[in-house]
């Protein structure tokens, strides 16, 4: 019976693997990529990927980091209701996600009198895709932080404030040092997040290319005119995400070696 039942689940994981890894592998069997990787249009798709990328990196980085620090660590009416707002965004479809910015900061949109006033245009610029990208990978980073804050030894944050360290001397010396894996590790899902962002970019940002056209925006332009092509840009996003799987693996793993490493009696009597 427990034969039989191994049987069963090997031809399960195969199925499974192989419907999983085949339309990858499709890609890269189709087409060499490698000759169609210095396009101009691949190139710039690129660069503009890389360019908001990093700063919508930077934007939820610097702010969500002590958001997220604060739901971890205090408890105050009403706090549930803030995690459910922040985490909203995980699931709505990317599109509405879209349409809610353009109607938010748009031409006509309830906030363009200000916008107006401030004169801002933001949609159709390469400040619409970071901000799409932030409102949809952002949540990614805020909720893996809040958990990583969340499970760091308290005994050590409350003897720091114990010995007069105050509050953000302990957020940036005791806190963040200790939620390094955590925090590292959900940068990273955020980061391939917000790179294969395509809905709420293209409605809030359009596809224009050298100015808001990702990489997912230009996969979406060659898949109508040159198939070729936009396989060739699949396959620069698949080694992307492979890079990032990577390095979320490598970053569990030394969060877990950390961790061993501090319990150890080696480490205790040191």
């Amino acid at each position: 019976m427990r034969s039989l039942f191994g049987v069963v689940a090997a031809v399960m994981v195969a199925a499974t693997l192989a419907f999983l890894v085949l339309p990858i592998a499709a890609i890269f069997i189709r087409v060499p990529p490698g000759d169609l990787y210095t396009s101009d249009l691949a190139l710039d798709a690129l660069r503009v990927t890389a360019w908001t990328s990093l700063w919508a990196n930077v934007a939820f980085l610097i702010v969500g980091t002590p958001a997220a620090y604060l739901l971890a660590t205090r408890r105050f009416p009403g706090r549930a209701v803030v995690i459910t707002l922040c985490e909203l965004p995980l699931v709505l479809p990317p599109t509405v996600a879209g349409v809610g910015l353009l109607v938010a900061f748009g031409r006509f949109g309830i906030l363009s009198d200000q916008m107006a006033f401030l004169g801002l245009a933001i949609p159709f610029t390469q400040i619409a895709v970071i901000m799409a990208v932030a409102f949809v990978a952002g949540p990614y980073y805020l909720r893996g932080a809040t958990a990583a804050f969340d499970a760091i030894d308290r005994d050590c944050v409350d003897a720091a404030r114990t010995l007069g360290a105050g509050p953000a001397r302990v957020f940036a010396r005791i806190a963040i040092p200790m939620a390094m894996g955590g925090l590292g590790s959900s940068w990273a899902i955020a980061f391939a997040r917000g790179v294969g962002e395509f809905g709420a970019t293209i409605i809030f940002a359009g596809s224009l290319q050298g100015v808001t056209q990702t990489l997912p925006l230009a996969v979406y332009a060659q898949f109508q005119s040159d198939f070729d092509a936009a396989l060739a840009i699949g396959g620069l996003l698949v080694i992307f995400a492979a890079t990032v799987l990577l390095l979320v693996k490598l970053l569990s793993a030394w969060q877990t070696r950390s961790r061993s490493a501090s319990r150890s009696p080696g480490a205790a009597s040191a």
